[in-house]
């Protein structure tokens, strides 16, 4: 007995001392991020340019990281809105000369895609430059590098124009082989969520909202492209489905780019846009390093949004779910947030940014309720990122105005359920299993071993349609249309931002900024800051609340493989939440 509380100790010990060394090193890190970011705080030199490359993910709130022991601590990331304003900076700032743009993947959404490169051509309107290098550059880098007044190619690299596809994955004949039985229910022609359990191939109603939807995207980026390089649709049309720009000599022949050179050479050219001139023992290019300060650096530089009247900004993105996490739109979260917004009398308005595909229709209806009672206090405008929709676009239903990018994924005004169940998989490898009911369905959504009976496909079904209906009468009530109108377009039917414009599921085109300028508008605020919401706990805190769900996963990751762990993620999500789900289609993946 002894021994066996000695052991007891020594772990008790061992884990204290463990746990204590990763909090130092945690607080290290913190230490110097901030140590770091104040000697660095120092602005460009006369004569500079800005250099973008946009290496990292493009977040839009500490909501939208990872929990990792080593995250980076809050306030060394860049954000979408300080992109944004960085470039809105340089624009006005004497000392910046031009941008250098050096983007060779871009690791964001469509529509952040589209906002940052109209604020490079805002930044243009000044009269100042815009230079592009490219090695390898992908088709959203192209997008960004097109605005340039002359792009560079390295001799061996390409640039990866070829439009836009969608890559759909089906498992039905996953589930035939293994006995996974996938019963679904769903309201809407286009309510294909489902679909890749129950098919082969998409659906002629899936493919057909696809092609649409992907024409329309791409056709605004084409034309955006066509435009900066001075071409018409019809040859750029040509030049793309030639993949003229994968072969420099091509891309330099039909314009796609303007000069074919080494990186050097590229820098002698700025340096010489810049009027730099060499300095004793320096190359040019160091002294061209010394005027070229980087989009992390010169965003440490922005002076503060004065003002103690705040416009909050809501960040709800991901899948909506029940429950108390950082995962996610959990809707004990956003539900406890949402009131303090409402109780804060420094928040006067508040703008809902969504970017969701949506989740759980209860969730999503618990949201909806405290926006609405927020709205009766504060103005509530809504910002539409890459995807508003389905549950994303139920829970934009108080809003005083909604406003869309061009390139957004929204609509889906569906419902679906789908129970899967398992009992052939488990009889094949020989488990059978039996049942002991106090009453007819006592074990209704209970079991994965048995199959849904008729009654309780049946009732279901009836689930369904009541969350159709209401869903589709908060729309009327908040588009001021009818429910044949609603229906119409509803179905489960996504739609680009434009489209969602015409149909009247959206007020109008514009950004997150135009989104916050309204809000300030409606509640006539001249001298404000804008705050982002919700916070996060971060550090170790957060980390030891979602370490052993995070390491859980990334086993069944390694195990299953990522296709397969997308199956497992899908059936887990079901399972789990077994009411009826506002979900979208599938997960839209734009290549």
């Amino acid at each position: 007995m002894k021994k066996f509380f000695g052991n007891v100790f020594a772990v008790i010990v061992g884990n204290v001392l463990t746990f204590t060394l990763i909090g130092l090193v945690v607080g290290g890190i913190a230490l110097f991020s901030l140590a770091s970011t104040w000697f660095e705080s120092s602005g460009p030199r006369e004569g500079s340019v800005l250099e973008i490359t946009l290496e990292a993910p493009v977040k839009e709130s500490t909501m939208d990281n990872e929990v990792s022991l080593f995250s980076p601590p809050p306030g060394s990331e860049v954000y979408f809105r300080e992109i944004l304003r960085s470039i809105e900076a340089a624009k006005e700032d004497d000392k910046i000369k031009g941008i250098s743009l050096k983007v060779q993947h871009f690791q964001g959404g469509t529509t952040q895609l589209t906002d940052i490169r109209n604020a490079l051509l805002d930044f243009k309107t000044s009269g100042k430059f815009i230079y592009a290098y490219s090695h390898n550059a992908t088709q959203g880098a192209y997008y960004l590098n097109s605005v340039a007044d002359s792009i560079f190619q390295n001799p061996m690299g390409m640039v990866l124009v070829q439009g836009l596809s969608a890559e759909v994955m089906f498992f039905k004949n996953f589930g035939d082989k293994y006995g996974v039985n996938f019963q679904v229910i769903r309201h809407g022609a286009y309510k294909s969520a489902v679909e890749p359990y129950l098919r082969e191939d998409l659906s002629p109603e899936n493919r057909e909202q696809l092609s649409v939807l992907l024409n329309d995207i791409w056709g605004n980026f084409s034309t955006d492209m066509a435009k900066s390089r001075k071409m018409s649709d019809e040859d750029f049309k040509m030049v793309v489905d030639s993949l003229y720009s994968f072969n420099p000599a091509k891309a330099l022949s039909f314009k796609l780019v303007d000069k074919i050179s080494h990186e050097a050479v590229y820098k002698k050219a700025l340096a010489d846009r810049l009027e730099l001139e060499t300095e004793k023992d320096k190359t040019i290019e160091e002294v061209l390093d010394k005027h070229t300060i980087a989009l992390t650096k010169y965003a440490t530089t922005l002076k503060p949004e004065k003002g103690r009247d705040q416009v909050a900004v809501l960040y709800a993105s991901g899948t909506i779910m029940p429950g108390e996490s950082y995962s996610g739109i959990q809707s004990e979260v956003y539900k406890k947030t949402i009131r303090d917004l409402k109780e804060d009398k420094n928040v006067k308005a508040v703008v809902l940014r969504v970017n969701s595909p949506g989740g759980s229709a209860d969730a999503s209806e618990e949201i909806l309720y405290e926006l609405r009672e927020l709205r009766k206090e504060k103005p509530l405008i809504v910002s539409f990122g890459d995807v508003a929709a389905s549950g994303g676009y139920y829970i934009a239903m108080e809003a005083d105005s909604i406003f869309a990018n061009p390139n957004t994924i929204t609509g889906s005004i569906g419902v679906l359920g789908m129970i899967p169940s398992v009992k052939k998989l488990v009889n094949n490898v020989g488990i059978t299993t039996d049942y002991v009911n106090t009453n007819q369905n006592s074990d209704f959504l209970k079991t994965p071993f048995k199959p849904l009976s008729d009654s309780g496909i049946q009732t279901m079904t009836l689930m369904t349609e009541s969350v159709y209906e209401i869903f589709v009468k908060h729309v009327m009530k908040a588009r001021g249309m009818t429910f044949e109108q609603v229906d119409a377009i509803g179905g489960g039917r996504v739609w680009s931002g434009e489209q969602a414009v015409k149909l009247g599921l959206v007020d109008r085109i514009g950004s997150l900024e135009d989104a916050i300028s309204s809000a300030a508008d409606l509640a006539e605020l001249e001298n404000y800051s804008v705050m982002s919401y919700p916070f996060r706990k971060g550090g170790f805190e957060e980390f030891l609340q979602e370490y052993q769900t995070t390491k859980a996963e990334t086993m069944v990751r390694e195990e299953l493989g990522q296709e397969y762990f997308q199956l497992y993620q899908e059936l887990k999500f079901m399972r789990e939440f077994k009411g009826i789900q506002l979900r979208m289609e599938f997960d839209i993946n734009l290549n």
